[in-house]
């Protein structure tokens, strides 16, 4: 077989599975009621790297937080080993297939950071645990706060989570030693189903404009898709301004003073929101300071925006490490099972230890708190809340 119908029959096979996909989202029923759940089962995931460490401690505030439920029964602990680099390397796999039946066991996920192995790293070449969980689980939609009141910010990302650049990331082809050619994926349905859930969260919270982001003047195919579909939802919601910006510029106008203020409400494809919101999340202090939530009809995810920080392991700096983001993560968790009052107890909390007071200070060495020390500040300031 010549090198054209080699790579012919192969895109054959991708749009096929990309075919079924589509049908599964067509097949997909309501939301999951966590009201109506006679327990809600919280899986824990630590990960790797540095993820272990700050996950444990943000279990440990959840536990204290949720002790009435727990006491009640109605909230469950699962902990959930197995997402290491090495395990994963050892099956093949993004998620190997036991890890993955358990994590299906559960309501939501707490989760750390995993390593994504790379061209030229001693793993083998498997997908991305993130990118594996949320086409497996079929997080769609990946939301992203930040807020920095004193500069007027108070921005909500919905990130398609499920398509675009990463739907096919592992999965490129060499034609030969000098081409290579990855895919990128837009569906119609994909497309509704995070405008919808956009501008459904801006009519419910008062949110006057919605802004998409594409690139549809180059990329005039899947963001011109994408970008006609998120409009189209929109004209459901007539009481909410809708505007449309190019990636470049968007990241360009998040650091003009004057314009930034007029963001409120995004919706990005894969990639463009993986980069927005990690510029974005500079304004409040770092990736280490903005949680992350991947919600789909049946599951939801929430973890740590950072990677699993190997450099700071195998230098032995891993009880040092900031567990904020994650902490963040764990107030989106709690609003999203319906336990609003302590969600709020623990934003406030934060608030608190990481802006004002900054009693103890995360530095990510020996001159800094432990991971340890700064859950602790965040739990005892939450019980004066």
């Amino acid at each position: 077989m010549d090198k054209i119908s080699k790579a012919t029959k192969y895109f054959e096979n991708l749009i096929q599975s990309q075919l079924d996909r589509v049908g599964m989202i067509k097949s997909q029923g309501d939301f999951l009621d966590y009201q109506n759940l006679g327990k809600i089962i919280i899986g824990v995931c630590g990960g790797d790297g540095i993820g272990p460490v700050i996950t444990n401690e943000a279990e440990k505030v959840l536990r204290f937080l949720l002790k009435d439920a727990l006491t009640l029964g109605k909230v469950e602990f699962k902990i959930i080993d197995g997402l290491t680099i090495e395990n994963r390397a050892r099956s093949g796999k993004a998620i190997p297939d036991d890890v993955l039946s358990e994590l299906k066991k559960c309501h939501v996920i707490l989760k750390g950071p995993t390593t994504t192995p790379r061209k030229g790293d001693k793993w083998p070449n498997i997908e991305s645990a993130n990118v594996a969980m949320r086409k497996e689980l079929d997080l769609f939609a990946n939301v992203r706060p930040v807020k920095v009141p004193n500069e007027n910010i108070d921005w909500t990302f919905f990130r398609e989570n499920t398509e675009g650049s990463y739907a096919l990331g592992s999965c490129g082809i060499n034609i030969d030693e000098d081409l290579a050619i990855d895919f990128t994926v837009t569906t119609k349905q994909g497309s509704e189903r995070i405008a919808r859930m956009a501008f459904e969260y801006a009519r419910k919270n008062g949110k006057k404009k919605v802004s998409i982001i594409t690139k549809a003047n180059v990329v005039k195919t899947t963001d011109g898709n994408f970008l006609r579909d998120c409009k189209k939802i929109g004209e459901e919601f007539p009481e909410i301004e809708v505007d449309d910006w190019y990636i470049d510029i968007t990241t360009a106008k998040l650091i003009d003073i004057k314009r930034r203020k007029n963001f409120s409400v995004f919706i990005l494809p894969n990639l463009y929101g993986d980069i927005l919101t990690d510029e974005a999340a500079e304004f409040q202090g770092g990736v280490g300071t903005a949680g992350s939530a991947n919600l789909g009809k049946r599951y939801a995810m929430f973890e740590a925006i950072h990677g699993s920080a190997p450099r700071m392991v195998s230098e032995g700096r891993d009880i040092y490490a900031d567990p904020c983001s994650i902490l963040r993560a764990a107030v989106l968790l709690l609003s999203h099972i319906g336990y609003q009052t302590e969600a709020d107890k623990l934003e406030k909390a934060l608030d608190i230890c990481m802006l004002k007071e900054q009693k103890l200070k995360i530095t990510g060495r020996s001159d800094g708190a432990t991971t340890k020390e700064f859950g602790e500040y965040v739990m005892k300031t939450a019980e004066s809340i």
